[in-house]
């Protein structure tokens, strides 16, 4: 097992330099220096002991959160829920928006971890690439190892606190809905293929595919508006047999909406998530309603609250419900 003396002599470092960044000491640090301490904790998987941590979480009073886009309404649902949970315990919330890259996730895990931080929550989906995942991972590993809190919403690589959301179960119930209405060509608007809440989704929507003998044809797009506006239009172009649109978030569903409204045609439309605006626009969209905030609040409470003593790591199952509205009507009903 390393020493601190090993991390010092990694680093090219005193121990005593060692020690003051690895327990969150107050005293001025060059951010060089910083790096290649944290740099020497992750190479050699070095964990403090318990003293060591205590000292460095008692003076840590912000969190981050790592969204992919805080403007979408997604994520400004779950971050609500994050802040009022974080605000509640008197903490300062930074949030940084990833935009899928993750590249970009590991510089604000590290600009997190120079400011030493208290808890960092990764609210964005999982990467379906086991490079990223892997160096994601040493990231949380190393911030850890010096008296920080990880927690994650969805489905990761690392073993660590997480929140679960039934992606794989609502994307089962979404697909099941139509094909119980009569559907049985349906086309799908997908969210990146890189993205481990596409994947669980999407699987569900096949597990009931293969359940009711139907068949599905899946469109790539970007979890966007303006992504399913157009899968929508590529669907009709190349399967105009099918007469209904399954889109994995309610922002592609209304998309999916707008081209149907322009092409005055009329098929069944599923959202997933269940955003405010799922309840306004026309006809109103039946969608997948996952508990956001909810999701949010647990995610935080999670990282503020560490489990007793050397407890494995947890995990909070939230399930999907079908919520149903005007979008969605038997098969006789399309045009």
């Amino acid at each position: 097992m390393a020493t601190l003396a090993d991390v010092a002599r990694r680093a090219g470092v005193s121990t005593a330099t060692a020690s003051r960044i690895i327990n969150g000491s107050t005293k001025p640090v060059a951010e060089e220096l910083r790096a290649r301490v944290l740099a020497a904790v992750a190479e050699l998987r070095y964990v403090p002991n318990a003293h060591a941590q205590m000292l460095a979480r008692s003076h840590r009073n912000a969190v981050g959160v790592l969204v992919h886009d805080v403007s979408d309404p997604y994520f400004a649902e779950i971050t609500r829920g994050l802040q009022r949970m974080a605000t509640d315990a008197g903490r300062l919330v930074i949030i940084c928006n990833t935009f899928r890259d993750p590249a970009r996730e590991l510089q604000y895990i590290d600009l997190l971890h120079a400011h030493q931080v208290a808890a960092i929550v990764v609210a964005g989906s999982g990467y379906l690439n086991a490079e990223a995942e892997s160096e994601l991972a040493d990231r949380m590993l190393s911030f850890e190892a010096t008296g920080g809190r990880i927690a994650v919403i969805g489905r990761h690589g690392y073993r660590c606190d997480t929140v679960l959301p039934a992606n794989e179960e609502g994307g089962y119930l979404a697909a099941a809905h139509l094909f119980e209405l009569g559907h049985r060509f349906v086309g799908v608007i997908a969210g990146p293929a890189n993205l481990t809440t596409t994947a669980d989704r999407l699987a569900g929507m096949e597990r009931a595919a293969a359940d009711f003998g139907a068949l599905l044809h899946v469109k790539e797009s970007d979890f966007t508006r303006d992504g399913g506006e157009e899968c929508a239009e590529a669907l009709l172009v190349e399967r105009p047999d099918l007469t209904a649109i399954a889109a994995l978030n309610d922002s592609m569903a209304v998309g999916a909406l707008a081209t149907l409204r322009r092409r005055e045609r009329k098929l069944a439309v599923i959202g997933f998530d269940d955003m405010p605006v799922a309840r306004d626009v026309s006809p109103s969209l039946t969608s997948i309603r996952l508990p956001l905030a909810e999701l949010g609040e647990l995610a935080m409470k999670l990282a503020l609250n560490p489990p007793s003593g050397n407890s494995r790591p947890r995990t909070e199952h939230v399930s999907a419900d079908l919520i149903r509205r005007e979008s969605t009507f038997e098969i006789s009903e399309c045009r």
